[in-house]
């Protein structure tokens, strides 16, 4: 933790409406794990650098779990 704030990370998350880019305080969850996104549980199918120009933060892309 640095100055006081909780670490973040990105979550690429699937959507009926297609992907949306989201932001979420913490460490980025690992491949496999599943996570809570709204009312939807999805699971992690690779984590990588952000899609972000200039941005260190890791990114977690999600899928709906079946």
């Amino acid at each position: 933790m640095e100055n006081g704030h909780r670490p973040t990370h990105l979550r690429f998350v699937w959507t009926a409406n297609g992907y949306e880019l989201r932001e979420r305080e913490g460490d980025v969850p690992a491949v496999g794990e599943e996570v809570e996104e709204g009312e939807e549980r999805l699971r992690v199918t690779k984590v990588a650098p952000s899609p972000l120009p200039g941005d260190l933060r890791r990114c977690a892309y999600l899928q709906p779990v079946s």
